[in-house]
């Protein structure tokens, strides 16, 4: 046994057991009186708290001036010390009698990593009441069955009456069990956790409140995590008007107030309430009107409707607010998060850490424009506008942005070009050349925004299909808009306004979020686009976000976004189809091209077809990736003019298992048939004959586009009825493969779904339909079996569609 006094004189360590795994830690004030106990992992040799944990620490630059909260989400991985506030919805299960373990342990693993990232964690936890509540009851019941079987010589459980249980008690008898828990669950991380209670009193007497702040600070120097409760053992009843009064003055009647006064009291950069809702609404959660704010401003709270306060605990969500509210006057940011939810309960503390839209943000700082949920709103309705309106108006609007990419030619070119300098030296040549723009491309895009205007003369509202169902009961199928589409791009500002065409054509709102390397091109065609839309007034069906929304974020928006459609890398698309949580993505996450090349082949076909399907633009997801060759044309003049056209074009080839064993001297073999190179890169393999060819692309394609070289139509054909890609050619290239190049005007991109939309995705593809029933007082219980009515269900001709 031994102690040894910091420096300031005020912390004593006392260590017993020097065999044992675990070691005894207390601390001691100035004037000899224990502050707190806990357990933590032995150390083997004690150099430096901070190396206590055995578990590597990871140290982030996490330095901070703390004064002012952050203004942005993206901003808190930046948060250095946090509070956790565990409310008691959290902390307790269903039945308010015990704790929710696999909730906490989840809690506690959160704060652990956190923790080991070289952050100062802080608990501020209910449960103790709960706890005890179940101590109590066990002991109780015990106690009356022991008497009743004394008395009565049988058990009679089913007739005992629990009473009522004092709050006060209960916490006394909780408190020492909830602390052994968190203490057995840090231990796990080879973290030590330390209990700190506290009354209103330890705050506003100074010499008290002076106390805690050290020993706070002295455990968080140690890498402690110190976990804080109201000592609700002897906490007098709250006073209702008795806080919130001031930065200065806050009474602790609950954990809410708690957790605010000690944020603020310890510098703190950011609390985290976690409650049983998802955050805060602008009206009672279950309302049918009920929506989740995003970001909560001071001053906002005069909108919002305060429903009741949670099944268990003190405080409701006014309270929750009113002591965020007044965190972040003292300079801490706060997020209000649900931490029962079993789904995000596991991540919410890292999420929100990363930046991640979770809960509700409390900030200082209203941005400039519209958030993302109102520019979600206002695109919404301003499709249905759009949609109502004469299928020549949506054209005139068409055709007025075509002026406009040619007659602000040189605005939009001197925007590009501001793009262009900024991405120097930190782009690839590939992703610049799709983010320039020229002369030639702006007048392309005026020629494909014009046949979009002429293709959608009578896209919505078209009839499909009329069923008469009985007299006087007409059956109408109708095209009509998806609703709100979310388009994702990358580098390619010439996407805009062909993806904006096509939504004005088909009536949809649209959101567009565009890389930020294009930031300055997409800026003014988007002005252009909102200029075009004006002149019919739906100005604002089509919305550029330039807000901070992490992609992410944006693909949690299920309650505005009605359709996802990514262009850009593969790597996006998978990232966007991984983060859509109920929205639907239309996409490819790959574009692995194959090409058979028959033993039929024409010597004159051959090499154009492999040149320009891989050479013309090897960065587009079209470009072939795998040329397969039919095993009779190895070692033929056909053969070698293909390796000798390759070369030429300094094209890499990997070669594939069975190619690689005819050779003596291969090429490098490819690690892997399923690769698509997006470069002048490529893979080739040989096969047996073409159904060993359509066995392969099954196996390694990505059902985008595949292509047959041969003269044998029979074999051609068989070949395009049993590849099962969106695209299967006959002697053509693979870069066909694209909206403008099949007469669609444009595409929002290419599909491999096989529901609703594939291949090139054009107008066509951004409609759904609806059933139009006209009748005239019909019932169903005319058509039963004593009815007077009988089902006719006749075909009626269908309106001739405009093809001019």
């Amino acid at each position: 046994m031994y102690f040894s006094l910091s420096p300031e004189g005020s912390l004593a360590v006392l260590k017993e057991g020097r065999q044992s795994r675990a070691s005894r830690i207390a601390l001691w004030n100035h004037q000899g009186s224990l502050l707190f106990h806990s357990y933590c992992i032995q150390p083997s040799v004690i150099r430096h708290v901070r190396s206590w944990s055995n578990i590597p620490f990871i140290t982030v630059p996490l330095s901070r001036t703390h004064g002012k909260s952050f203004a942005h989400r993206g901003e808190l991985k930046h948060a250095k010390r946090i509070v956790v506030k565990l409310g008691s919805a959290v902390v307790t299960r269903g039945d308010e009698c015990g704790l929710a373990l696999g909730r906490l342990a989840s809690i506690v693993e959160q704060v652990s990593v956190l923790q080991n990232q070289g952050r100062e964690m802080m608990l501020v936890t209910s449960g103790a009441v709960a706890f005890g509540k179940q101590r109590l009851r066990h002991e109780i019941l015990l106690s009356q069955s022991v008497r009743q079987a004394l008395h009565s010589g049988q058990n009679q459980l089913k007739e005992m009456a629990i009473p009522v249980l004092e709050a006060r008690a209960c916490a006394a008898a909780g408190q020492s069990g909830l602390m052994a828990l968190y203490e057995a669950m840090f231990t796990q991380y080879s973290i030590c956790a330390a209990q700190i209670l506290v009354t209103n009193l330890d705050f506003h007497d100074e010499q008290k409140r002076r106390n805690l702040n050290g020993t706070l600070h002295e455990l968080l120097r140690m890498n402690i995590v110190p976990i804080v409760n109201t000592n609700d053992a002897v906490v007098p009843p709250a006073e209702p008007n008795s806080d919130l009064q001031g930065v200065n003055v806050i009474s602790v009647k609950d954990n809410d107030s708690l957790a605010a006064r000690l944020a603020v009291e310890m510098k703190t950069d950011l609390l985290i309430v976690l409650s049983d809702v998802e955050g805060l609404f602008d009206s009672p959660p279950g309302s049918d009107d009920a929506k989740l704010i995003d970001i909560f401003y001071p001053g906002d709270q005069q909108s919002v409707t305060f429903g009741t306060k949670s099944r268990v605990g003190m405080g409701g969500m006014e309270a929750k607010v009113k002591a965020a509210l007044w965190a972040l006057q003292g300079g801490t940011s706060v997020v209000i998060a649900n931490g029962t939810h079993p789904k995000v309960s596991g991540h919410v503390i890292t999420d929100i850490v990363e930046g991640k839209k979770v809960g509700t943000f409390f900030s200082e700082v209203k941005p400039a424009g519209p958030t993302v949920e109102q520019q979600g709103e206002m695109a919404r309705s301003g499709g249905r506008m759009l949609a109502t309106l004469e299928p020549e108006q949506r054209a005139e609007i068409i055709h007025h942005l075509a002026d406009l990419l040619t007659d602000q030619r040189d605005e939009i070119l001197l925007a590009n070009k501001k793009d262009l300098e900024e991405a120097e030296g930190r782009l690839a040549a590939p992703l610049l050349k799709r983010l320039s723009l020229s002369t030639s491309k702006l007048n392309s895009l005026a020629i494909g925004l014009r046949q979009i205007a002429a293709s959608s003369q009578d896209s919505v509202g078209r009839v499909l299909r009329r069923t008469r169902i009985a007299k006087n009961l007409e059956l109408e199928q109708v095209t009509v808009p998806i609703g709100v589409l979310l388009v994702i791009f990358e580098s390619r500002p010439d996407c805009l306004p062909q993806v904006a065409a096509l939504a004005i054509a088909s009536g949809n709102g649209l959101l567009l979020k565009g890389g930020k390397e294009a930031a300055h091109s997409n800026r003014i065609l988007h002005l252009l686009t909102q200029e075009a839309l004006s002149i019919h007034g739906v100005k604002e069906a089509v919305q550029l976000v330039n807000t901070r929304e992490e992609v992410e974020d944006l693909c949690r928006l299920d309650k505005m976004i009605d359709l996802i459609i990514p262009r850009g890398s593969s790597q996006l698309v998978r990232d966007i189809q991984k983060a859509a949580k109920g929205i639907p993505v239309m996409g490819h996450s790959e574009g692995i091209c194959h090409m058979y090349v028959d033993s039929e082949a024409s010597v004159d076909k051959v090499t154009r077809l492999v040149r320009d399907s891989k050479c013309e633009y090897p960065a587009a997801c079209n470009a072939l990736e795998t040329l397969l060759i039919h095993r009779d044309l190895l070692r033929t003049p056909l053969f070698d003019q293909i390796i000798d056209m390759l070369r030429v074009e300094q094209v890499k080839i990997h070669a594939g298992p069975k190619f690689a064993s005819y050779l003596t001297f291969s090429p490098s073999e490819v690690k892997s048939l399923r690769t698509e190179y997006g470069d002048l890169e490529l893979c080739i393999e040989v096969v047996d004959n073409v159904q060993d060819a359509i066995d392969h692309i099954h196996k390694y394609g990505s059902s985008h586009t595949d292509v047959i070289v041969t003269e044998n139509e029979n074999t051609a054909e068989f070949f395009l009825q049993h590849v099962d890609s969106a695209c299967v050619f006959w002697n053509a290239s693979t870069r066909f493969s694209d909206g403008y190049r099949f007469g669609l005007g444009a595409e929002v991109g290419i599909s491999t779904s096989r529901i609703h939309a594939r291949g090139p995705v054009g107008l066509e593809g951004l409609l759904t339909t609806k059933w139009l029933l006209r009748g005239k007082d019909h019932v169903v219980s005319d058509f039963s079996e004593h009815g007077s009515l009988k089902y006719l269900h006749e075909n009626l001709p269908v309106p001739q569609r405009n093809t001019n």
